[in-house]
C-alpha cells in the first residue's frame, strides 16, 4: 500500500493505493493520477540554462511534457551543461529529445541578442 498527495489540482487530496484499490480522490483526475503514479510516475522539470549573447546569463526552461521520475536527476544534470545562443523565443527548444524520451526542454522567455 502506498500513500501520496495528488498534485493535479489545488485540493491536494491524500490518496491511498493498494493495487487496483484506490481511495481518497475527489475527482476522476485524481483517480487517473493515482493509477498513473503507480505504474509510470512522471514529473515536470523547470530550470535554467546558460545563454550567450544576451543581456542576462541564464534563461528559464521547462520540459515539454512530464518525464519518467527515475530520469529526473539525469535530466536536470543536462541543464548544467547546456547553452543556448541569443536571440531565443519562448517555445524554442533548448535541449531536444531528453535522454531519448521524445520530450524537450523548451525556453519559457524570449530574449533578444545583446547589441553592444
Amino acid at each position: 500500500m502506498s500513500e501520496f498527495t495528488c498534485v493535479v489540482c489545488p485540493w491536494g487530496c491524500l490518496l491511498t493505493a493498494d493495487g487496483e484499490k484506490i481511495s481518497g480522490y475527489s475527482c476522476s483526475r485524481g483517480l487517473n493520477y493515482a493509477k498513473r503514479e503507480q505504474s509510470d510516475p512522471r514529473r515536470d522539470i523547470s530550470g535554467t540554462v546558460r545563454i550567450s549573447g544576451a543581456s542576462l546569463n541564464v534563461i528559464p526552461v521547462k520540459t515539454s511534457a512530464p518525464i519518467p521520475k527515475h530520469l529526473l536527476l539525469e535530466a536536470a544534470t543536462l541543464l548544467s551543461a547546456a547553452k543556448v545562443y541569443a536571440p531565443v523565443k519562448s517555445g524554442d527548444i533548448a535541449i531536444s529529445d531528453i535522454l531519448e524520451t521524445g520530450i524537450d526542454f523548451i525556453v519559457t522567455q524570449s530574449m533578444a541578442a545583446c547589441t553592444g
